[in-house]
């Protein structure tokens, strides 16, 4: 077995360009879990949603409530 490291022979130009490879390549990674997780919740969203009956989506909005009416303005 050789006695040299790995990097030994490489420059350290080298080494830094591998490093800064390796980080991007795991942040990408990491980026990519957190877009699965969200778009696995979505999907257990929808899933459940499919599950409710149709009457539960036919519900007048419950924004309809929080409308306020102004009376009307007369520009003289």
């Amino acid at each position: 077995m050789s006695d040299e490291h790995l990097y030994e022979g490489q420059s350290p130009v080298v080494r830094m360009r591998v490093w800064a490879l390796g980080q991007m390549v795991w942040g990408a990674f990491m980026a990519g879990l957190g877009v699965a997780v969200v778009g696995a919740i979505l999907l257990a969203i929808w899933g459940i949603s499919l599950l409710l009956p149709e009457a539960s989506k036919q519900a007048p909005s419950p924004y309809g409530a929080l409308e306020i009416s102004q009376p009307a303005v007369q520009i003289v």
